[in-house]
């Protein structure tokens, strides 16, 4: 499907690659923020179990500062579905990390889903019901919106990016990402209110706090 918004609806069929970024220094937090325990399970854990969980055909984990150290403390499922690379140049910023992750996928790859590997309330439902609206949308790109306290509308992840969109990515720098891309390409778009509270980014000490209480309230 060519990047300029016509065309032809997605296969249902359509092969889709999560990209699980974790690769980052935790800078915030001051240790590694992939490894803290959340409810019983690292909270990189939870996200890859979640990603797992959900319809995608394969995932790609993303590592970078301390990977091995953070890979050895993983249960990684099955090797045929999920595979680990490794971003040396995580400073640089998420940009790398998502072309490393997109340059991975497996070659009948239709499609990608964006994951962050600090947001462990991404659950498999979220992801298969962004999948879902992606495919029947025939879209070029998907993302959940979420409700905000005031009834403000924010996007959140996962974001799915048709393999035509790659290119574009491709020419990305820094820290910046999907969201900056779909910026400049509104017409690309197709947005699924989930009217659910936005998942938590854990960056510091309190989110993790919090995470560890709605994790809890929850079960």
């Amino acid at each position: 499907m060519p990047a300029d918004g016509s065309a032809a609806r997605h296969d249902e069929r359509t092969f889709l690659t999560g990209i699980l970024l974790a690769a980052g220094a935790s800078t915030r937090m001051g240790r590694p923020k992939q490894l803290l325990p959340l409810a019983g399970r690292p909270l990189l854990q939870r996200t890859l179990d979640e990603a797992a969980a959900s319809c995608l055909d394969e995932l790609i984990l993303v590592l970078g500062h301390r990977a091995a150290e953070i890979r050895d403390a993983l249960d990684l499922p099955d090797p045929a579905r999920c595979r680990v690379v490794v971003n040396e140049r995580y400073r640089d910023g998420q940009a790398g990390s998502l072309r490393l992750g997109l340059r991975s996928a497996d070659p009948a790859a239709g499609a990608a889903a964006i994951l962050l590997g600090d947001q462990p309330q991404v659950t498999a439902d979220r992801i298969d019901r962004v999948a879902r609206a992606f495919r029947e949308a025939g879209a070029l790109a998907a993302r959940p919106i979420y409700a905000g306290t005031a009834g403000e509308r924010i996007p959140g992840h996962p974001v799915f990016l048709a393999r035509s969109t790659w290119a574009e990515l491709e020419r990305l720098g820094g820290d910046r990402g999907a969201r900056d891309l779909l910026a400049a390409h509104p017409d690309w778009l197709c947005e699924l209110p989930l009217g659910d509270d936005p998942p938590l980014d854990v960056d510091t000490e309190e989110d993790w706090r919090r995470a560890e209480k709605a994790l809890l309230d929850s079960s």
